[in-house]
């Protein structure tokens, strides 16, 4: 076993850490050692006593080789004391203690083994790269051994670039262990800003052919965003190449053994290698001969969009913990070189880490699975970041829609299709379409499109004519064998019909009975709404389809799809620059199975609404999925309660202004509302929101004869209120908060109550000989009073009438009196007699 591995420096304190604890955080760069070497020295810790280990590695092939590495150190074959396990492929056997396994299938025995029965380590690896299912995995093993345990469960969270101190809070505040890592420099060469509309492919083609220039004898790792920049690189690249120089691609969606042979030595030691690779090279990994590394800085985030309930691709920039990840794919093996295609001021202002996938995926299947466990809320574990309650309840509505959940008091639960859905290692929308395609008798169909959905979709519209189509029929097809696969795609192929003979494995599980048929051309349109019953889509008369969800969508070149009137939409995306959403596949469907056994969720409403070309009702009842309406219906009688609740309906939606008498009832409300708030707490209360949420209450009595528009316009609300506050309180509120007020002039003067405090408006002259300021409600409330010109304009706004003629009368009285001389400006104004007219009429 190697001895002079950087992580050895620590291992004896990370040992005394979990020999005292039951959790531990270690910090180790990239090339310290901690993926092989850690697992294999806790083999023979005393407190595993003979339990398995468990290491969670986020990509498969991370898995593979730190499996097949491991083994090598022990001089063993893979599946004897070291084994994995990820999708489609496993090697354990019945002598394996370290099991090496996605992140995935953690998650799933979790499911089937809350107590992770024979497990006493789980180490999670790369946790820095916050999937949702390793964030799940950690929070799950916490609850587990809370609950489930009576053995202690360790856990050990491993990376480059974590958040440490808040990983240690979560853990209860567990020892983070920090090792210096491999001792190989880095040399960084910063390069500058992009320029508008400066293509990344371009920029990468140049520094990679520079790169190797300057470095003849290293071989390179370049790291792109996707697979589509990656093969336009390549194809711009291979020209430039020598032929002493290989050129591999390196993607998820590779084949595994072609992912391998990217990060496998060169047979010749005269040859060099060049990948281009997303960030699945990321981590995990050494790329054997690799000592230069070219970085975009960009990466490919599946984001969810809460707003359409989809999740879309974006391409962002990555973070300064990716940053250094990357740089140190330079360092695994002799010092190196990394090129970054930005410059060293915007690499300070890189966010410090990456998005946690909790943050910005669809929930629904962690709401799944935590229903599974009898969790009906995030709250209930403990997480390094809660999901947040908006993406909770949107996945919960999805839940419910696909008919996964029932309410049982106040405790919300799977149903029996719920827990059906549970048990098959898929997202819930392709469970549910699983179940159906077993109800309506074609699971094999089923299987293969939720084979085939579960990827991305291999086909171009590069490629040959047939492929043009995003018709599901012809990827269907070919899994079918009903027409020939591409050479280029037989991986695809073998993978899909693996993956779909897997689920058709675990179908064959729930002893599920058809209950019918339906005719050939229908199946996939059916499934695939079952899927995603919030993208069945209506033709426009304008052009492209009306989804289920409310928004648009269209076929971004010409399609024979887009002569069916309904579609059933699998995936959909955008273009920049461009309304709406791009349809990628899709099948026809057949309206008619909205009613038919089993049935989509359809739902039955009344609508009662204003005709504005009438001016009358219009009564509905109305057949919708979402926001396509199916069927309209309409009602000839309708009943006054009925025609009630709908009114006030219109009423919330377009606000009590529509009454008009409204401004005159708010100036009457604004004195009610004074003498409630001061006096009489008792008294209505008449604010908007009051108002608008008991209308059945106070305005119900009065609907029964309105059929128009205009006349429920006419009703006055004013009066109601009246007759509701009754005599007594009108004379009261007369006298507390009056209408006009008598000033010194003798004049009754408005008040203003939608002022607050209220405003009386009076020309200076009319105040004469009166020091006292005004006040309402038994002299409570001093009136604000705006004292104006002889033309009514204002000149001075007090609620302190004896000051302002002590102090500022005299500046007012200097100017006016020139400007307005007909008018008396008294020297002593508190002496002289109010009056509304000038000095001639007086």
């Amino acid at each position: 076993m190697i001895a002079n591995l950087p992580i050895h420096a620590v291992l004896d304190e990370l040992k005394a850490a979990l020999d005292q604890r039951d959790e531990a955080v270690l910090q180790a760069p990239p090339g310290a050692g901690k993926t092989t070497i850690v697992p294999l020295e806790f083999l023979t810790a005393n407190w595993l006593a003979g339990q398995t280990i468990l290491l969670l590695e986020p990509r498969r092939i991370a898995t593979r080789n730190a499996a097949e590495r491991m083994a090598q150190l022990l001089g063993e074959s893979v599946g004897d004391q070291v084994g994995y396990r990820m999708r489609l492929d496993s090697k354990v056997g019945s002598k394996t203690r370290i099991e090496v396994i996605t992140e995935g299938i953690l998650t799933r025995r979790l499911q089937d083994d809350p107590a992770l029965v024979g497990v006493g380590l789980v180490i999670f690896d790369e946790f820095h790269e916050r999937s949702l299912d390793a964030d799940l995995g950690l929070a799950l093993c916490l609850k587990s051994r809370e609950v489930f345990r009576d053995s202690p469960l360790k856990i050990l969270v491993m990376s480059a670039t974590l958040e440490g101190e808040r990983l240690s809070q979560l853990l209860s505040d567990a020892p983070i262990i920090t090792s210096q890592g491999q001792s190989w420099p880095v040399d960084i060469i910063y390069g500058r800003a992009a320029q508008p509309k400066e293509r990344i492919v371009d920029r990468m083609v140049s520094t990679i052919a520079s790169a190797l220039k300057a470095n003849p004898d290293s071989s390179l790792l370049a790291f792109l965003p996707g697979e589509g920049e990656i093969r336009r690189v390549a194809v711009a690249l291979q020209p430039l190449l020598d032929s002493h120089t290989i050129l591999t691609p390196l993607y998820g969606n590779l084949p595994l053994e072609q992912q391998r042979q990217a990060v496998a030595p060169v047979s010749d030691p005269g040859l060099r290698k060049v990948v281009i690779a997303t960030n699945i090279a990321e981590t995990s990994i050494t790329i054997e001969g690799v000592d230069v590394v070219v970085d975009s800085g960009l990466e490919r985030q599946a984001i969810f969009d809460p707003n359409t309930a989809m999740t879309r691709l974006q391409t962002r920039k990555i973070s300064q913990a990716s940053a250094i990840q990357r740089a140190g794919r330079a360092g695994r093996l002799r010092p190196g070189k990394c090129y970054r295609l930005w410059s060293e001021e915007q690499q300070k202002g890189l966010a410090p880490y990456g998005m946690p996938e909790i943050a910005s995926a669809d929930l629904a299947p962690l709401a799944i699975q935590l229903l599974h466990w009898g969790l009906d809320h995030p709250s209930d574990l403990a997480w390094l970041d809660e999901p947040s309650p908006g993406a909770w309840q949107q996945a919960l509505d999805l839940l419910n829609q696909l008919g996964a959940t029932e309410q049982q008091g106040p405790t919300l639960l799977l149903s029996p299709h719920g827990n059906m859905m549970s048990r098959l290692s898929l997202p819930p929308r392709l469970s549910h379409m699983l179940i159906n395609g077993q109800l309506i008798n074609e699971a094999t169909i089923a299987c293969c499109l939720a084979a085939l959905l579960s990827d991305r979709d291999p086909f171009s519209s590069r490629e040959s004519s047939r492929e043009q189509s995003g018709d599901i029929h012809n990827r269907l097809d070919i899994l079918l064998k009903k027409s020939d696969c591409p050479q280029s795609k037989r991986g695809w192929l073998m993978r899909t019909l693996q993956l779909a003979d897997r689920y058709r494995q675990q179908l064959r599980g729930l002893s599920i009975t058809p209950a019918t048929r339906l005719t050939e051309e229908d199946v996939a349109g059916f499934l695939v709404a079952c899927a995603f019953p919030d993208r069945i889509g209506r033709k426009r008369h304008a052009g492209g389809y009306q989804l289920s969800n409310g928004r648009s969508a269209s076929f971004a070149t010409s399609d024979r799809l887009d002569k069916n009137r309904w579609l059933a939409i699998a995936e959909v995306g955008g273009i920049a620059g461009r309304k709406g959403d791009i349809i990628r596949i899709a099948a026809p469907f057949n309206p008619d199975l909205l009613n038919s056994a089993p049935p989509l969720l359809t739902t039955e409403s009344t609508q009662i609404e204003w005709d504005k070309k009438s001016g009358r009702f219009i009564a509905e009842r109305l057949q919708n999925i979402g926001a396509l309406v199916l069927k309209r219906e309409a009602i000839p009688q309708l009943s006054e309660e009925a025609k009630s609740q709908a009114i006030c309906s219109h009423l919330r939606r377009e606000g009590l202004s529509l009454f008009k008498c409204w401004n005159n009832f708010q100036e009457w409300r604004a004195r009610v509302q004074l003498v409630r708030e001061y006096l009489h707490p008792e008294w209505p209360n008449l604010s908007d929101d009051k108002l608008l949420a008991t209308l059945e209450t106070w305005l119900g009595p009065y609907l029964g004869p309105i059929n128009r528009l205009d006349e429920l316009q006419k009703l006055d609300i004013k009066q109601m209120w009246l007759d509701h506050l009754g005599y007594e309180r009108q004379q009261e509120l007369k006298r507390l908060a009056p209408e006009l007020m008598e000033v010194p002039s003798g004049s009754n003067i408005r008040i203003n109550y939608r002022e607050m405090p209220p405003v009386l408006a009076v020309k200076l002259q009319e105040m004469f000989g009166s020091d006292a300021t005004p006040a309402i409600l038994d002299g409570k409330v001093e009136l604000l009073v705006h004292l104006l010109s002889p033309a009514g304009r204002p000149l001075q706004v007090t609620q302190d009438l004896a000051g302002f003629w002590r102090s500022s009368y005299k500046e007012v009285k200097k100017e006016m009196k020139g400007r307005y001389p007909k008018h008396p400006w008294p020297d002593d104004p508190t002496e002289a007699v109010a009056t509304r007219h000038t000095k001639n009429r007086r």
